[in-house]
C-alpha cells in the first residue's frame, strides 16, 4: 500500500492530505501529427510546431468513458496492492457522457463487488476539462471534514476528445486519471492556496446531445483561459502573500516561487505562451522589476500595458516567451511528456502533466518542492492551486514508490501502435455514426489494446452497456463484466488476475477546452 489511511476520523485535523498514488491510462494506438499534417493538406508543421504536438491518441469504438475508467482504477487497486473496501470515496470526474442519468461512477462500483463494499460515497461532476479538477477538491475536502471515516478517497478523471473534421480535430486525444487521495501523501494540499476564477461564456460547449462534438469559437476560447489565468493568479498569490505576512515574510510572490508550475494543456504551445503571460503578470505587478538585466531585460517598452489588452498581441507574447524560455525550461517542459505524445485528455490533462513530471525526475529533485496546477474547463472554471511534495525521498518512502509508479511511462507510450491517417479518420468516422446506437456490437479488435484493458462488448437493445477485460497474460480468457444490468460479480482482481508488474496554428484553430 502507498500509505495507511487508518487514523481515527475523530481525532485531529489530518495532515499533509493529498495524493498518495496516481496511474494513467492511454489507448494503444495514435495518430502521428506530421502524417496527418500531409494527410489533411495543411502547411507542414500547422500540428507539430503551431500547436506543439507530436502525435495523438484515440480509441476505436470497444473503447468508451466506462472502459477508460474501469481500466485505470483497477489499474491503481492492483499495482498499490489496495482492497476495494479501503475506499470510503469515489469521484468520478468527465464531460464524455454517454448517460444522461446513470454516472460513470456506479459502472466503476462493479470492481467493489466481491469485497462488499457499498458505502462508498461521491458521483459525477462535470463542466468541461474542469470536472477532474473539482472530483479532486470533493475528495480533499471530505477527507478534511467531519466526514470522513477513516478510508481512502478515489479519484477518477477521464475523457475521449474527438472533433468533426477540421481545424480543431488534431487537438483531441484520450485517456484517463486515477488518483488517491488520503492523509500522510508525498503531494499534500497546501491549506488556503487555490486561486479560482468562474465565469459565463459560450467558448466551447456540447449542446448537441447525440454528437461527441462539440460547438467552439477558437479565439473566445482562449481568450477564456487566458484571462482566467489571470485571475486566478492573482487571487493565488494574493492568498499566498497574505500567509507570508501572518508569518512575518515580507516578500513578493513570483513564478520563482514555484519549483515546479503545470497546466491544462489543449496543445503545448498555449502551455508555452502561459507560462510566459505569468512573467507578465509579475513584470506588470512589481512595483520596481529590474530592466537593466535578469529576466526582464529590454522589456521596458512593455511597462505600462493593461495586460487585458494583451490576450493577441503578438510582440507581448513572443517577447514573454523569450523572457520565460529558461523558466519553461525549468519548471514546465518535463510536464508535456503525455500532452506531446497522447494529446488533450479533457478532465485528466494537467494530472497526465502531473504523472509526466514525476516519471522524468527522481524522488531527491522533487523532494520538497512547490508544485503549481492550473486546472481550466470551458464554460467557463479555473483554479491555480498548489502541492507540496514531501522532504522524504529516502528508498521506499512514499514519494520514491509514486515516483517509481510512473518510471515505465515513456516506454508504455513507446509500446503503442502507430496507425495511418486514413484509418485514424476511417475510426472517427465509425465513431460519428455508432456511439450513441443500441444493438451494437462494436468493430474494434480487443487484441489491439493493452492487457488489462477494459472494453465494451456490445449495447443491447437497450441501451445497456457489457464489458469484458483483456487478461493481462495471453494464456487467460477475457473477463466478463454487464455493466448495467446484471447480480453478476466482477471476479476479484486479486484472486482471478496476475497483478501488473512493477508554422503556428490561428486562433480559430485552437481549442482550449
Amino acid at each position: 500500500m502507498p500509505g495507511s489511511a487508518s487514523i481515527s476520523c475523530l481525532g485531529p485535523w489530518p495532515k499533509d492530505v493529498g495524493i498518495m498514488a496516481l496511474e494513467l491510462y492511454f489507448p494503444s494506438q495514435y495518430v502521428d501529427q506530421a502524417e496527418l499534417e500531409q494527410f489533411d493538406g495543411v502547411a507542414a508543421g500547422k500540428y507539430t510546431v503551431g500547436l506543439g504536438q507530436a502525435r495523438m491518441g484515440f480509441c476505436s469504438d470497444c473503447e468508451d468513458i466506462n472502459s477508460l475508467c474501469l481500466t485505470v482504477v483497477q489499474r491503481l487497486m492492483e499495482r498499490n496492492n489496495l482492497s476495494y473496501d479501503s475506499v470510503g470515496r469515489l469521484e468520478v470526474g468527465t464531460e464524455t457522457i454517454i448517460d444522461k442519468s446513470k454516472s460513470v461512477k456506479t459502472v466503476i462500483m462493479q470492481l467493489f463487488e466481491d469485497s462488499g463494499n457499498t458505502d462508498v460515497e461521491g458521483i459525477d461532476t462535470t463542466n468541461a476539462c474542469y470536472g477532474g479538477t473539482a472530483a479532486l477538491f470533493n475528495a480533499v475536502n471530505w477527507v478534511e471534514s467531519s466526514s470522513w471515516d477513516g478510508r481512502y478517497a478515489l479519484v477518477v478523471a477521464g475523457d475521449i476528445a474527438v472533433y468533426a473534421t477540421g481545424s480543431a480535430r488534431p487537438t483531441g486525444g484520450a485517456g484517463a486519471v486515477a488518483m488517491l487521495v488520503g492523509p500522510n501523501a508525498p503531494l499534500a494540499f497546501e491549506r488556503g492556496l487555490r486561486g479560482t476564477h468562474m465565469q459565463h461564456a459560450y467558448d466551447f460547449y456540447k449542446p448537441d446531445l447525440v454528437s461527441e462534438y462539440p460547438v467552439v469559437d477558437g479565439k473566445l476560447s482562449i481568450e477564456c483561459y487566458l484571462s482566467a489565468l489571470d485571475r486566478c493568479y492573482s487571487v493565488y498569490r494574493s492568498k499566498i502573500q497574505a500567509q507570508w505576512q501572518r508569518d512575518g515574510v515580507e516578500k513578493l510572490f513570483s513564478l520563482e516561487d514555484f519549483g515546479f508550475l503545470l497546466f491544462h494543456s489543449p496543445y503545448c504551445k498555449l502551455v508555452q505562451k502561459s507560462l510566459a503571460r505569468l512573467m507578465l503578470n509579475d513584470f506588470l505587478s512589481h512595483p520596481s522589476p529590474n530592466m537593466q538585466s535578469g529576466a526582464f531585460t529590454g522589456l521596458e517598452a512593455f511597462r505600462d500595458v493593461r495586460v487585458e489588452d494583451t490576450y493577441f498581441d503578438r510582440d507581448v507574447e513572443k517577447a514573454f516567451m523569450k523572457a520565460s524560455s529558461d523558466l519553461f525550461e525549468e519548471k514546465t517542459r518535463s510536464s508535456l511528456l503525455v500532452s506531446n505524445q497522447n494529446g488533450n485528455m479533457y478532465t485528466p490533462s494537467v494530472y497526465g502533466c502531473l504523472a509526466s513530471l514525476l516519471a522524468q525526475c527522481t524522488p531527491s529533485q522533487m523532494a520538497g518542492q512547490r508544485i503549481g496546477l492550473f486546472s481550466y474547463g470551458s464554460g467557463f472554471a479555473a483554479t491555480l492551486y498548489s502541492l507540496r511534495v514531501t522532504q522524504d525521498h529516502t528508498p521506499g518512502s512514499s514519494l520514491d514508490k509514486l515516483v517509481s509508479s510512473l518510471s515505465d511511462l515513456q516506454v508504455r507510450l513507446d509500446s503503442r501502435k502507430k496507425v495511418s491517417p486514413a484509418v485514424f479518420s476511417e475510426n472517427m468516422k465509425l465513431r460519428e455514426e455508432t456511439h450513441h446506437l443500441a444493438s451494437y456490437v462494436p468493430r474494434g479488435a480487443a487484441d489491439d489494446l493493452f492487457p488489462g484493458t477494459w472494453y465494451l462488448t456490445r449495447v443491447d437493445d437497450k441501451h445497456r452497456r457489457e464489458y469484458a477485460r483483456r487478461p493481462l497474460t495471453h494464456e487467460l480468457p477475457a473477463e466478463p463484466v454487464r455493466s448495467n444490468h446484471t447480480a453478476e460479480h466482477v471476479p476479484s482482481p486479486a484472486k482471478k488476475m496476475p497483478r501488473i508488474p512493477a508554422a503556428p496554428a490561428g486562433p480559430e484553430a485552437a481549442v482550449t477546452n
